[in-house]
This record gives structure tokens, C-alpha cells and sequence, in this order.
């Protein structure tokens, strides 16, 4: 028994989009080949979402799982399994579209509700699986309807509040769902709709001003506010006028508000009753006219001179009989000054401000606008200094100038001049800065500046400044009469010399050996310096250079030069002259050696000579010859002694003479 499985195919019938709550088949067949017509078990599994919906065992090869009245859950992708005897197959994933959705049921917490409460709805979507959108709507007669949504992850219903407004009374609610399949929105049928009805917790509130809402300035105005109410708890009433609180009651029917009317009292009034989240209001306009403008003050002029007089003047459009007062505003209070229409006073720097008069009829207090005025104090004579302190600058850097006036009533303007060319006009309190970067070598133009201020003397010139213009030094040159060699004892000059620069310049030479040393440092008035060093000695030798600055304070230094201390002309005599004895001395010592060892040289022969011959020297010629080895011997013993003895005098030496017998001669000796 022998069998195979070919295919394994899911269906849906009648298709695989479905109408909710129509039937719905889901079959799944196997098509298997076998090697005789043998009876086979199958089992049949249907998988929706990866979760099993439906599981049978059949003979046959296929297997149909039935759904009476489709909805939206079963919606999903759906696959089938087959299993015989060990051997398994699946089918294909078949995606089923259940279409349409449940209609919701909606429900309201209340059917009966006051202005500023809340009407709590539930809607419900059933048989429909999470995740879904809710959708509530509030409709009133004549108006849009106001929409809400929620999304629910985990539940097929949801809740949701609206609150009840001014001028709401009959109220109708519905809503609708919404879900997303394969990236496509669905969404239900509207739910049956819910009606609220809505009561007023107050009525809209009265606003009145007596004795009329038209008054004239000095009027006594009283507004008054009321309403009727259902319960008194937690009611309030609020005047307001541009969001301003006046006043305001709690838990009463009336309120009432009293002033004296100016003009700002002109204006929309608003009266605000609230009870919980209910509020309803009245507007009311006020129009105040106006009793008497306002002063006007003049002065006699608002800039002068201190120690001048100065008149304030304060009057009324058209209107003499009120009350004045002049004062000067200050930042802790206006300062009272007099109480009449006009003020005249001797001024000072002091009195600089701003001044305004009051008016004052039938209570009514008016104030004019301020009038500023200005006492000048005269410049003193400005000072022009360098802002480093010295006044020089250096070739090519920036001079700053500071103008400073000690006296004066500020602004004041400044004026620079280089020369007779205006540079610079600053105003500024009391001092002004100028920067001058276009510095010659050979500029002499003085600098100058002038202060004024609104005082009439006019301007204050300072003195002319005068800046000396320091020129670095460059190129430094260290030279000497003796270059190379100079003899132990002479006298050498050293040389140091720049190209440019202002003076004084100081100078100073450096010897270097195994350290650097200063041998010679001066400030000079001119480009070059001689050192005359006197008496060179053999620990001068060495590498000598200058270095040079002045007040620019840059320091310039020159190429080294190599100074050798060698021996004077006198001592190299002195020792050529020792050299020369010594090579005399070795000379003659040489030759008397020589002479000495040639006469020692003769002697010797003369004594080898009588040897030979037979005679000693010194003896007679008519004595016996002696002869054989006694005399041999004596006369080397006598030559040998006469060697020890370093040459003694022949000649002197005493000779002792002995009787010997002698034998014949050997012929073979």
C-alpha cells in the first residue's frame, strides 16, 4: 500500500471576500496518488492566523469547515494541513475578507443633564475583534456636528465624554467604528442615535448701570448683576471690564458695584454668573463724557543754562476753576514743587527731569503730560592723553587717544583733530576714545580735540599732544680692527652698528664660550657704538655679537664673530731665542763629546802599538825585553784598572818592576 500526496489546496466558497453575516465554507483537498485502491485516513487540520479553528478525520479527500454567518473575525489567513499515515502536507495561505462590520450600540450614562455637566456614552462594536477605532459625535439642531476618536488596541468597545455648553438643550449622539485590513480602512454602519436633554442650572444674568450707563465725569455709576438660579451652591458672580476682575460674589443673586466715573471708565463691561463647568454672560457698554480736559504745562524753554529762570505754566482748555499743582516725577514719587498755575525758580544741574501739573474739579484729578527739561552745566578743558601713558607709539602699531572733560552736563560731543583734520566726533558722557592706525615715521602733526555740550559758552579745546613715533631697530652688525687673531696683550675695538631706529639705543656685546657672558653694554644717542677693550687676554678668546633695542622693545641681534688671543711678536723671540741656547748648548756638548772621545780613541792605539812591539811604556830601550804570559796579564790587570780609573795619567803612574824567571817560548803558542 503505497501513496503519495500531489497537492493540497485550500478553498473558500462561494468566494474568498465574504458579506458579514453571510455563510461561508472553508474546504480543504487532497489530491494523493496510490499503488491500489486501498482505504486511507486522513486528518485534516484549518489554521486561521497561525491558530487551529478546525480539526476532522476523513476517508475521504476532502474536508469542509463550515460558518453559518460570517463576521468580521473571521477575517484572516487561513491554510490547511493534511496527515496519513506519517506523511504530512500543507497547502497554500488563502486570505479571507469577511466585509462589512457590526453596527455599534450606543449608550448614555444620562438622559438628563444640566448646562456644564458632562454626558459619559459607551460604544460597542460586538463580534468584532481589537484592534479598532471609535468614532463619537455630538449634534446639535443647525450646526456641525463635533467629533471624537479613540483608538482601542485591546477591547471591541470604548467610552467617551462631552461636555454640555451654553446653549445647548436638545442633544443627539451616535458613533461608528473602524478597523484596518490589509492596509485598507473599513468602517461600520452609524449607531442608533442617543438623545440628551439639557437643563439650565441659571439664567443668562442682567447687567444694568445706574443712574444710566451714559454719565459725565464726577457722576457716582453703580452696576448691578443678577440672575435666577436653580440652586445656590458653588454659584458666582464676576464683573469684568478688559478681563479685569471689579468684583465678584459667591452664592448670591446680586451683585453691585459702585464708583465715581472718569473717563476711563468709559468701556464694555462683561458680567459672568458660573456654576461648575456651566457659564453664561451680558456685555454692557458704558460711555463717561468728560468734565474738563486735561492741563496742558508749558515752559519757558527745556534746555538752559544753570543759574537761568526757568517759568512753568499750567493750564485748562477753556476751564479756570479747578485746583493746580506743579510737581516733578520721580522714580520713588513725583516731588511736590508748588500748589498754583504757575512756578518760576533759579535752576541748577539738579533740576534736569521731567515735570507735570495735576487739576483737580469736583474730585476729578487730572495730570498733564510731562515736559522734560535740561540744565546744562559748561564743559571744562579736556585733557587728550595717551591711552598707554607715554606719548610715543611705535612704527606701525595703533595709537589710542582718550579725551577726557572732568566738568560738563552730559552729552557731550567730542571732536578729534590730527593736525587740522577733524579724525573722529564721538558723543558720550564723559570721555571719548580714538584710534589712529595710520602712523608715518616722519609724522609730526599734533593731535587735539575739542568738548561741547547744549550750554551756550560752546567748546572747550584741550592742549596739543605731541607723540613721539619710535622707529624699531633692524639689521645689527657686530665688526672689530682685528679680525681673526689678535695678539695676547693688544688692544682690539669692537664695533656695533644698526641700520635705523630711534634713539637712545642700547647696546650690549655678548662673549660666548661654554656660556654667554656680557662684556660691554651702553644707551646711546646714535646708530653705533665702539668698545676699545684694552689688554686682550688668552681667556677673551672666543664668539663675540651685539645685540641692540630701544624703546620699541624689539631686540635686533648680529651675525657672530670668532676672536683667537695668539702669542705677542716679543714672546715668540723670547722663546725661539731659549730654543736656539738649547740647540747651541746641545751642540757644543756634542762636539766636546766627540773631541773627548777621539783623543781616548789615540791613546788606545799607541798602547796596542807597544804591545805588539814588546815595550810598556816608559821603559828604556837598554833594559832586558820581558816577555810571557806574567806580563800579558799585568798589562791587561794595568789596562783594565786604567779603564776603572777613567783615564789617570800614564805618565804619573808609579811602575814597579820584578826580577821573573822566563822560560823558552812555545813555537806553537
Amino acid at each position: 500500500q503505497v501513496f503519495t500526496f500531489n497537492t493540497v489546496e485550500i478553498l473558500v466558497q462561494p468566494s474568498a471576500k465574504v458579506k458579514n453575516g453571510a455563510p461561508m465554507s472553508i474546504v480543504c483537498h487532497a489530491d494523493i496518488s496510490k499503488s491500489t485502491n486501498f482505504q486511507l485516513e486522513h486528518n485534516f487540520t484549518i489554521f486561521k492566523d497561525g491558530k487551529i479553528v478546525f480539526t476532522t478525520v476523513s476517508d475521504k479527500g476532502d474536508a469542509q469547515y463550515e460558518i453559518s454567518m460570517a463576521r468580521s473575525s473571521d477575517t484572516g489567513d487561513y491554510e490547511c494541513t493534511v496527515e496519513a499515515d506519517g506523511k504530512t502536507k500543507s497547502s497554500n495561505s488563502l486570505h479571507v475578507w469577511v466585509t462589512g462590520m457590526t453596527k455599534p450600540i450606543l449608550t448614555a450614562e444620562k438622559k438628563e443633564v444640566l448646562e456644564g455637566e458632562v454626558v459619559k456614552l459607551r460604544c460597542e462594536l460586538p463580534e468584532e475583534p481589537p484592534p479598532l477605532y471609535f468614532f463619537f459625535r455630538k449634534i446639535k439642531m443647525n450646526s456641525t456636528p463635533k467629533e471624537k476618536h479613540i483608538f482601542e488596541p485591546y477591547r471591541n468597545f470604548s467610552v467617551m465624554e462631552f461636555s454640555v455648553e451654553e446653549g445647548d438643550n436638545i442633544l443627539q449622539f451616535d458613533c461608528f467604528g473602524r478597523r484596518n485590513v490589509k492596509l485598507e480602512f473599513e468602517s461600520s454602519e452609524h449607531s442608533n442615535k442617543t438623545l440628551v436633554t439639557v437643563r439650565e442650572p441659571f439664567i443668562k444674568p442682567t447687567l444694568m448701570a445706574r443712574p444710566s450707563s451714559n454719565v459725565t465725569e464726577g457722576d457716582r455709576i453703580q452696576f448691578e448683576c443678577s440672575t435666577v438660579v436653580a440652586r445656590m451652591r458653588d454659584i458666582e458672580i464676576i464683573l469684568q471690564k478688559n478681563k479685569t476682575i471689579l468684583k465678584s460674589v459667591r452664592e448670591q443673586k446680586l451683585l453691585k458695584h459702585s464708583a465715581v466715573a472718569t473717563l476711563e471708565h468709559s468701556g464694555e463691561y462683561l458680567c459672568k454668573v458660573e456654576q461648575g463647568r456651566a457659564s453664561k454672560t451680558t456685555k454692557l457698554n458704558v460711555v463717561v463724557s468728560e468734565l474738563f480736559p486735561k492741563p496742558i504745562l508749558v515752559a519757558s524753554m527745556s534746555t538752559l543754562d544753570e543759574n537761568k529762570e526757568l517759568t512753568l505754566n499750567c493750564s485748562i482748555s477753556g476751564f479756570r476753576r479747578a485746583n493746580f499743582a506743579i510737581l516733578r516725577k520721580n522714580s520713588n514719587g513725583d516731588i511736590f514743587l508748588r500748589n498754583a498755575r504757575n512756578l518760576t525758580m533759579r535752576v541748577n544741574v539738579n533740576d534736569t527731569g521731567s515735570y507735570i501739573c495735576k487739576a483737580e474739579v469736583k474730585g476729578i484729578i487730572k495730570e498733564s503730560k510731562p515736559v522734560k527739561i535740561n540744565v546744562y552745566a559748561p564743559v571744562s578743558k579736556p585733557t587728550l592723553t595717551v591711552v598707554s601713558g607715554l606719548p610715543e607709539v611705535v612704527l606701525g602699531k595703533p595709537l589710542w587717544l582718550i579725551c577726557h572733560s572732568v566738568m560738563g552736563t552730559p552729552p557731550i560731543t567730542f571732536t578729534f583733530y590730527k593736525g587740522d583734520e577733524v579724525k573722529k566726533i564721538v558723543t558720550n558722557d564723559t570721555y571719548a576714545t580714538f584710534l589712529d592706525e595710520n602712523i608715518g615715521q616722519n609724522d609730526e602733526r599734533g593731535y587735539k580735540c575739542e568738548a561741547r555740550n547744549n550750554h551756550s559758552r560752546g567748546m572747550e579745546t584741550s592742549n596739543i599732544l605731541n607723540v613721539t613715533v619710535i622707529v624699531p631697530i633692524k639689521n645689527a652688525t657686530l665688526g672689530s680692527i682685528h679680525l681673526g687673531e689678535v695678539e695676547d696683550g693688544s688692544n682690539t675695538a669692537f664695533v656695533c652698528s644698526v641700520n635705523g631706529g630711534s634713539w637712545p639705543i642700547h647696546f650690549r656685546i655678548f662673549r660666548k664660550t661654554d656660556r654667554e657672558t656680557l662684556v660691554f653694554e651702553k644707551s646711546e644717542y646714535a646708530n653705533k657704538i665702539i668698545w676699545h677693550k684694552e689688554t686682550m687676554k688668552k681667556q677673551d678668546t672666543g664668539t663675540y655679537y651685539c645685540m641692540a633695542s630701544n624703546r620699541a622693545n624689539v631686540a635686533v641681534k648680529s651675525h657672530p664673530i670668532t676672536i683667537s688671543v695668539i702669542l705677542a711678536t716679543w714672546q715668540k723671540g723670547i722663546i725661539a731665542a731659549f730654543v736656539l741656547i738649547l740647540i747651541v748648548g746641545a751642540v757644543a756638548l756634542a762636539f766636546w763629546w766627540f773631541l773627548r772621545k777621539k783623543k781616548k780613541g789615540n791613546e788606545d792605539s799607541a798602547l796596542a802599538t807597544n804591545l805588539t812591539s814588546g815595550k810598556m811604556p816608559g821603559q828604556h830601550n837598554d833594559g832586558d825585553y820581558y816577555s810571557g804570559s806574567g806580563y800579558i796579564e799585568d798589562s791587561e790587570n794595568h789596562m783594565k784598572s786604567t779603564d776603572e780609573s777613567k783615564g789617570p795619567d800614564l805618565e804619573s803612574a808609579e811602575v814597579e818592576y820584578t826580577e821573573v824567571e822566563v822560560s823558552a817560548l812555545d813555537p806553537h803558542r
